[in-house]
């Protein structure tokens, strides 16, 4: 069929979005829809394009989910629109998958796919907790158990004690509901109820949890130790094996430990997220914040026509730098028009921004702040002059403030302005993602990062305020800079953290020297 779109079934990984495959990360951020599971990180819905069709269909304990025949039937309908469609499922599609199932669907519709494998919880849960399922001597076998096999019903197959003959390691998916049923027919089967077991709690993932005891005791640690899901269970001797150093995986840094909520564009969480990452923390967006072009306006339109009267541009951000030279493009007006101007930056991302487009700033202020740029700019500029702001709506008053009281003329205009979502609204015309969304308090984020005054007040419109002293070392709230503290000030709230230069790095640099002294307190709570 011409139209026909291609499906894809790709393995997410066990749970850390770095242990997805390259080939999986590249789909996911060109696929037209995502047809998605329960995932154990959000971080994969952040790659995929905005525009692109999310459709949650995973099975959650205690919430409404598509029945298989359902979920083929969505996907042949996404392919024959003519979709590139991603079918994304935790772990790998074949086990326990029912990608064989949902292959067959394609087929029967002359639908072309392909698998791409991932990493399966059933290897990588238990040797990221310092467990291998096979060892020398001890395990030269490993089985592959579910927990479950009928839709909608919580059993146990009829010949479940056979497994209790089985030599080697046995490691159950799905199987923490199950586990009282497990424990006793496997000793039933004939396995020792002195046998090592282990109980792995969000494995690959920061927050993990394992804990250890004989098979006739491992219920009554989980419960004990209050273990959830998703969870990996482990038989057999190499379960009393502790093969990591102590440590989880590779999360070591001075953030190591510590959760960062991040408000924000695309953007710019993408680079502060990385920066954090390399320190050790886990970093996710909260709020996605959108910028919507005014280039288009007539205000902008008329800047755009009298550009020859404007002696200098001011910049106070990448965005603004990016959205007035796509704007001038489309106005008809080319480089040749801004041959007599001058550049003025807020600070050096948004210089190097410039740079990107072909000029460098004439002036930037020592500090990266409204306040400093405008006292600047007061002492080098003219009453000659004529200074075009192009920037946010409801930018700081403080620089056109000091400009007005120095006597320079200026016109500021609003280029565009900014607006959050939070990340965890899934929603879409086909169906709604999991009804579980919880606040950044519930989360138990260690801090939240705000880099505007605009995150600043979608943050505090949102629902989503953090109330200091929910969690044992409370959440701190970090701002960019003193007007973005200043906003949260306006609203009653206190910053706790406010970086020393205003940019990434200094953000990154202030919580990377906060976590060192909680850590010194006491540890970090996970």
């Amino acid at each position: 069929m011409e139209n026909t779109g291609m499906v894809y079934l790709v393995g997410a990984g066990p749970g850390d979005p770095s242990l997805m495959t390259l080939k999986g990360r590249a789909l996911l951020s060109a696929c037209g829809a995502l047809v998605y599971d329960h995932l154990a990180s959000r971080r994969f819905l952040e790659w995929v394009p905005s525009a692109c069709r999310k459709i949650y269909v995973g099975k959650q304990a205690g919430h409404h989910s598509m029945k298989q025949d359902e979920i083929n039937a969505v996907l042949v309908e996404l392919a024959l629109s003519g979709l590139t469609v991603v079918r994304l499922k935790g772990g790998d599609p074949f086990v326990f998958g029912r990608g064989g199932e949902e292959i067959q669907a394609l087929e029967a519709h002359g639908i072309p796919y392909e698998t791409v494998p991932g990493v399966t919880s059933a290897i990588a849960v238990p040797e990221c907790a310092g467990i291998p399922v096979t060892h020398r001597g001890v395990s030269r076998s490993f089985h592959v158990i579910t927990g479950h096999t009928l839709d909608g019903k919580d059993c146990l197959p009829p010949e479940f004690e056979t497994y209790g003959s089985l030599p080697g390691t046995l490691v159950f998916l799905m199987g923490l509901g199950q586990l009282p049923a497990i424990t006793a027919r496997l000793i039933g089967g004939g396995l020792a109820p002195d046998t090592p077991a282990a109980v792995i709690e969000k494995g690959t993932l920061p927050d993990q949890k394992v804990v250890r005891a004989p098979l006739s005791g491992i219920h009554a640690k989980v419960m004990e130790e209050g273990i959830g899901t998703p969870a990996v269970i482990v038989v057999g001797e190499t379960a009393s094996f502790h093969m990591n150093c102590d440590m989880k995986c590779s999360f070591t840094g001075p953030l190591a430990g510590y959760r960062i909520g991040m408000i924000g564009t695309r953007h710019f969480t993408d680079s502060l997220g990385h920066a954090l990452e390399q320190e050790g923390g886990e970093a996710r967006p909260i709020l996605e914040m959108e910028v919507i072009s005014h280039a288009a306006d007539p205000a902008m339109q008329e800047a755009y026509r009298n550009l020859s009267a404007y002696t200098w541009l001011i910049f106070t951000s990448a965005n603004g730098v990016r959205l007035f030279f796509q704007g001038m493009q489309q106005a008809g007006r080319d480089y040749r028009s801004l041959g007599h101007v001058k550049f003025a930056v807020i600070g050096d991302g948004t210089g190097r921004e410039l740079a990107n487009f072909g000029f460098h700033a004439d002036y930037m202020p020592d500090s990266f702040c409204a306040e400093a740029l405008a006292q600047g700019l007061a002492s080098v500029l003219t009453g000659s002059d004529r200074i075009l702001i192009a920037r946010s709506r409801g930018g700081s008053p403080v620089l056109t403030r000091i400009l007005e009281e120095a006597g320079l003329v200026y016109d500021d205009i609003a280029l565009y302005q900014v607006e959050g979502r939070p990340v965890n609204e899934q929603s879409t015309e086909d169906t709604e993602g999991p009804a579980d969304a919880k606040s950044p308090e519930e989360e138990g984020f260690d801090y939240i990062t705000f880099a505007s005054a605009s995150g600043v007040r979608a943050y505090l419109s949102s629902g989503l305020v953090i109330k200091p002293g929910q969690r044992s070392g409370h959440t701190k709230l970090v701002c960019i800079g003193d007007i973005t503290a200043e906003e949260l000030k306006k609203h009653g709230t206190k910053a706790d953290i406010t970086a020393g230069t205003y940019h990434i790095q200094g953000l990154v640099q202030a919580i990377v020297k906060d976590a060192i002294s909680r850590k010194t307190e006491g540890p970090a709570s996970v």
